[in-house]
């Protein structure tokens, strides 16, 4: 039996698989971007908390940004798309890229009819 017989999956199409400690990494990594969502909403929806003026005008960009970076590692690492064929990636990764510049699109379109229309 070869040697690559006894390793399986771990050398396909030359990239090693993440480690559990990885994994790892990645959920402890997960978990404090949700606690900062958590943290934002929270701030910037209680008057008496420090920092509420400042956050509140900001909640719904910093709770788009962090989901976006906690959307980035689960595509990545739980869903391999980082040790699969850069095939696979582009094929979901630029649907993707497509949707969200058609919806900011259709924000900055909205926003200058409204404007206009008033």
């Amino acid at each position: 039996m070869s040697a690559h017989a006894t390793h399986g999956h771990d050398d396909d199409h030359g990239h090693s698989h993440p480690t559990p400690r990885t994994y790892l990494g990645v959920g402890v990594i997960l978990f404090a971007l949700t606690a900062l969502e958590v943290l934002a909403y929270e701030v910037g929806h209680r008057p008496t908390w420090p920092l509420h003026a400042l956050v509140e005008p900001m909640v719904v960009p910093i709770l788009l940004i962090l989901s976006a970076f906690k959307f980035v590692l689960v595509a990545g690492f739980y869903m391999h798309l980082k040790q699969d064929s850069k095939i696979f990636t582009n094929l979901f990764v630029w649907p993707i890229v497509l949707a969200v510049a058609l919806a900011l699109a259709l924000v900055i379109l909205f926003n200058y009819w409204v404007k206009e229309t008033f």
